[in-house]
């Protein structure tokens, strides 16, 4: 490479929407020390592939990600191809060593460690050297046992997407670099977990519960405004516990009134709740405060009770009915979503049917149904009662008709509200033709981006502009489905984007 030329770094993100911010640290920490970001590996001199390892098909996905890079080495795409791969995320942490034994491809194997120094390993590895992949350990054992005794200690463990080894710096600049300009942004309110469910293993991995200060989260929100960012969906392994590290039990339902308050913000969306950890007054304000999407994203797994305890979690299908009615009290429109595991062990066909019956009776908007597959180093690995795979995938088929029905009834029961719309895409030929149908789409309150479904809005036909931009808030009528889709008619826009410069965040965004 020529003296003086920066190296070329893509970034390409498995998983969630939690990853989605660990990859936007590291970008800002790679543009801090000098590498200049790609979005096409093809074009990059490295490669670094941010991997989940959550579940079997999502390793794999990060596996072929890992491979795919690899393939495009010596000109395999349509650039010379990248000299380095490297695995970070998940995957990468939770393996390490044995990682990098089976997958040779890959140049390096770095852990949540290696964070806060990625561009000076990256350097290194483009320099030729292959480190040795870290070996994994139980990151729950980095901090205290009990909550409130983390403060301290939290000082030197890293926690990716906290923008700093551990929340010891309230105010700190924001590291971080936002990979795309959409009105939508996820924003780290913590990380870890502290509950024991038995067949989940994200604990071991991303350790126990911490939570970020309110003034650093507010401060980040204030700079995803200044981004262009209209919603802000708060992300973390457990969304319910924030603030119990920080001696306050409330500390969310405090944050969340400040959060909907930042100016450019029109919505703020709170996902991964614990049904039993939704307290009252929690529930009060995720479902009354202005500007606090009325939305619940629960986490109930199953509705047998029995099933539920060999998972090492609470309640049942009476409680959380109960749950969802207190909530639609506070907000008759609410949009709620969950997903569900089928087949565990020991579940009985009766177990089955009362969860079948659970979600007849639950009017969720959105619902996920997964096979139960062992996880390494989980509990229910050696729990009796295991089902044939085939029997499994019979019972999440079946589930899995029922939800597709349930939800698009669910849709239809839409028809005729008027929804607040934030539209994040414009018909791209919505100009072409002034007497055709012209479309935006987006999500509507109900509706987490990429996960719940999403709106069609229908324009004026015959206006010589189109009447809405990326970033509005619009109001609109349903008048269809498609599926969980709705298909709706504008009313009027309710919020403008702002059309001014964006301002940059020291460090961050060039």
């Amino acid at each position: 490479m020529p003296a003086g030329q920066a190296h070329r770094v893509a970034l390409v993100t498995l998983g969630c929407s939690r990853n989605e911010v660990d990859s936007e640290e590291l970008a800002a920490r790679l543009a801090a020390g000098g590498f200049r970001l790609v979005d096409d590996a093809a074009d990059a001199d490295a490669v670094l592939v941010n991997t989940c390892g959550f579940v079997d098909v999502a390793k794999k996905d990060s596996i072929d990600a890992l491979l795919a890079a690899d393939g495009l080495r010596g000109g395999g795409g349509s650039g010379p191809g990248p000299q380095a791969v490297v695995a970070v995320g998940c995957l990468a942490e939770r393996y390490g060593a044995e990682l990098a034994e089976s997958l040779p491809e890959a140049d390096a194997i770095l852990g949540f460690d290696a964070y806060p120094d990625i561009a000076d390993r990256l350097s290194a590895v483009l320099a030729g050297n292959r480190p040795a992949a870290h070996v994994p350990r139980d990151r729950r054992s980095l901090l205290p046992i009990s909550p409130v005794d983390r403060g301290a200690a939290a000082a030197g463990v890293v926690v990716p997407g906290h923008g700093t080894h551990a929340p010891t710096s309230v105010g700190a600049a924001v590291v971080r670099r936002r990979l795309d300009d959409g009105p939508v942004a996820a924003l780290k309110i913590s990380s870890g977990c502290d509950r024991r469910c038995s067949f989940c293993a994200i604990p071991s991995f991303r350790g126990s519960h911490v939570s970020r200060p309110p003034q650093d989260i507010l401060a980040e929100a204030e700079w995803l405004a200044g981004q262009g960012a209209r919603e802000l969906v708060l992300v973390s392994e457990n969304s319910t516990s924030y603030g119990k590290d920080l001696g306050d039990l409330r500390a969310l339902e405090k944050l969340l009134p400040q959060l909907a308050a930042t100016p450019g913000i029109v919505r703020v969306r709170t996902v991964y709740l614990q049904p039993a950890e939704t307290r009252p007054t929690l529930l009060e304000v995720l479902l009354t405060t202005p500007g606090v999407a009325p939305y619940l994203d629960l986490s109930f797994q199953h509705a047998s009770p029995a099933v539920l305890r060999r998972m090492r979690r609470f309640g049942g299908s009476a409680d959380f009915l109960d749950l969802l009615r207190r909530g639609r009290a506070f907000a008759p429109a609410l949009g709620a979503r969950s997903n569900f595991i089928v087949g565990f062990p020991g579940e009985t066909p009766e177990d089955l049917d009362i969860l079948a019956d659970f979600l007849e009776q639950a009017e969720l908007d959105a619902i996920g149904i997964f096979g139960y597959s062992d996880e390494d180093g989980t509990e229910a690995v050696g729990l009796p009662g295991k089902l044939s795979e085939a029997e499994i995938e019979d019972r999440r088929a079946r589930i899995a008709d029922l939800v597709e029905q349930l939800t698009a009834a669910r849709a239809e029961r839409r028809v005729g509200e008027t929804v607040e719309v934030l539209v994040e895409e414009i018909d791209p030929d919505a100009t072409l033709d002034a007497e055709a149908a012209r479309f935006a789409y987006g999500s509507a309150a109900h509706q987490q981006r990429d996960a719940d479904g999403a709106c069609s809005v229908r324009l004026s036909a015959g206006a010589s502009d189109v009447p809405v931009a990326v970033g509005d808030l619009v109001a609109a009528r349903v008048v269809g489905t498609e599926g969980v889709d709705l298909v709706t008619e504008l009313v009027e826009v309710v919020d403008r984007a702002s059309g001014g410069s964006v301002p940059v965040a020291a460090g961050a965004r060039p």
